[in-house]
């Protein structure tokens, strides 16, 4: 009997249409959303880097922000296009898997650049006069890699014992991209271990760091409300206020996809949430970063108008 297993060799995505025309507009849609987060979070990461204005702790960890938004937006979604583009929906069991790793690694890391990126603001707001002696060029680093390295190591059970299991079919991923719970649900062998140790790490990862980012806020509204002045508590509230946006649509949605009972994992609204986490956050993060926040508004001003100059000198 062991000799007629047949395992798979690659599996379907349902993704979110098999309408022809529906595939070539989404197509459309998300290539252009997709070139737009590129654009935007390259040009935070230019800017960031060169302007000597922005050479601070919260630009650092903006810049790798950025770097990691590229990162996760393309560990699902160019895949995505060629599909649609294609007419295809299918991917290698090889291919899905690397698709899964960088996709949590990568995910794993930006929840942690979040926690940090509060925990800036709090030493920055609740503690100014030691602010730069706390959050040194050093020990910023040392964050940064901390969170991808331990990221990695956080994943990496759960990601080996996922692709341990056998899988002799059905192959049918009903997401758009090879998502934990969709995929480990077509193991043809008893799972409930790896997803029960798969929810802990999941609602560990989320909710341990949301707590960070929502301790390091009470602390930094607190003492907000003792700023005396009224514009002095509208520029501290101005240098968070995108950082709060960018983490309730984060967390919002991955609270959704993976803080839940395993059996609503692939559903349709999965999907949508999954659109959502993986395509408009990333594509949001830069603009709401450049919108709101007053010192890059004025270094990309600053860069469009030396770029004019040079125009003009050349000719």
């Amino acid at each position: 009997m062991e000799n007629e297993t047949a395992f798979v060799s690659e599996f379907i995505l349902v993704g979110f249409t098999d309408i022809r025309w529906l595939q070539i507009l989404l197509f459309l849609l998300l290539l252009t959303t997709y070139l737009l987060t590129l654009v935007g979070n390259i040009l935070i990461i230019s800017i960031t880097s060169l302007d000597h204005r922005l050479q601070t702790p919260m630009y650092f960890f903006l810049r790798n922000f950025s770097l990691v938004e590229i990162a996760f937006t393309s560990s699902s979604i160019p895949k995505v296009l060629f599909n649609l583009a294609s007419g295809t929906n299918t991917i290698s069991v090889a291919g899905c898997f690397a698709q899964s790793f960088f996709y949590f690694i990568v995910g794993t890391a930006e929840f942690f650049l979040l926690a940090m990126m509060s925990f800036d603001r709090y030493v920055a707001i609740c503690n100014p006069l030691r602010y730069m002696t706390i959050m040194n060029g050093q020990f910023c680093t040392q964050l940064v890699l901390g969170s991808w390295i331990f990221s990695f190591l956080y994943v990496i059970v759960p990601l080996v014992l996922l692709f341990s299991l056998p899988f002799c079919g059905p192959n049918v991923i009903n997401h758009f991209f090879c998502d934990f719970l969709p995929l480990v649900k077509l193991a043809c062998t008893n799972t409930q271990a790896i997803e029960l140790l798969n929810s802990f790490l999941a609602t560990f990862s989320v909710l341990g760091t949301l707590t960070v980012t929502i301790v390091s806020y009470v602390k930094i509204i607190s003492t907000i409300m003792h700023i005396p002045s009224t514009a002095g508590r509208q520029k501290a509230f101005s240098t968070c206020a995108s950082h709060i946006i960018v983490v309730f649509i984060t967390y919002g949605s991955c609270i959704f996809m993976y803080v839940k009972p395993a059996k609503s994992g692939g559903s349709d609204l999965s999907k949508t949430v999954g659109v959502l986490n993986n395509v408009v956050s990333p594509l949001l993060n830069p603009f709401i970063y450049s919108l709101r926040n007053r010192q890059v508004k004025v270094a990309l001003k600053d860069a469009i108008e030396q770029r004019r100059m040079f125009s003009r000198t050349s000719k």
